[in-house]
């Protein structure tokens, strides 16, 4: 198990990643809550055609925790994974909070940042407000009750009408299996409560962009979405009718077919733009 670590004005962490495949480099920046193991209905095929380099986020899986956390802090984590994988820049690929993540990085740093994947991702602005941490007794139900006896507010919350039973069932088993840290997750919120990814910060970052969202999304509104590929400069919005959050669940192979199309228009464009004239 590959761990490196992570200095932010939060603290320091020691954080947990892993790679598959080979070819140009496909980061994976996973969301709210999840650990990297949320990433397995993508992962075996990206890696069949690149390397894909994949983490948890400080506060699930075996990363460490902080008790707060920006989400500058959580773009520096992605940099210091990269810079232990030896990846000077790479594809993007996140959801949720991991698409708000790629953001970050691509507006901190974005050098490192060869295309963006952005998955049920929103921007900051008042039309889609962002919630605040949650209160105490909230924090209690959602991080320490035993996410098997929430499997009912689950479903509803993370799966379309589209979702078959089964993948819904096998996504739910993995879930309930997967670690976390109660109060690094309670940081991740206060991540969220303070991101300030705005649309004019987000109309001004460059790279390629292919944002995935689903129509029926109760957790990131889909007009969320709309929004954020009207805004990025070079952006193009795929729709997948009926899919809710969890869309790469939802719709299977679909995603990842998207995905695979978006990377190959992108192959090795850093360099070919590098190149002198």
């Amino acid at each position: 198990m590959p761990y490196t670590i992570s200095d932010t004005p939060s603290g320091r962490v020691r954080l947990h990643w892993e790679e598959q495949g080979s070819g140009e480099p496909v980061v994976l920046v996973m969301g709210h809550l999840f650990s990297s193991d949320m990433w397995y209905p993508a992962l075996p095929a990206l890696a069949e055609q690149y390397r894909v380099i994949y983490f948890d986020n400080r506060g699930t899986g075996t990363s460490d925790a902080t008790g707060s956390a920006t989400v500058a802090d959580l773009a520096a984590d992605v940099r210091a994974v990269m810079d232990a994988a030896g990846v000077a820049d790479a594809h993007l690929y996140g959801v949720s909070m991991g698409g708000g993540i790629v953001l970050q990085l691509a507006h901190d740093a974005p050098e490192r940042v060869r295309s963006m994947v952005l998955g049920c991702t929103a921007m900051r602005s008042p039309e889609h407000p962002l919630p605040p941490p949650p209160g105490f007794l909230a924090r209690q139900l959602r991080y320490r009750v035993p996410a098997r006896l929430l499997k009912p507010l689950l479903r509803k919350r993370l799966y379309g009408p589209m979702a078959s039973p089964e993948a819904v069932e096998r996504d739910l088993d993995v879930l309930c299996r997967m670690r976390f840290s109660a109060r690094g997750v309670y940081a991740q919120d206060l991540a969220i409560a303070g991101y300030d990814m705005t649309p004019d910060k987000v109309a001004a970052l460059t790279a390629p962009a292919l944002v995935l969202h689903g129509t029926a999304d109760e957790a990131v509104p889909y007009a969320a979405g709309v929004r954020l590929a009207e805004t990025l400069p070079d952006a193009r919005l795929v729709t997948y009718e009926g899919a809710g959050h969890n869309y790469p669940v939802d719709v299977g192979d679909r995603a990842n077919t998207d995905v695979l199309a978006f990377l190959a228009e992108h192959r090795s464009s850093k360099e070919q733009r590098a190149e002198p004239i």
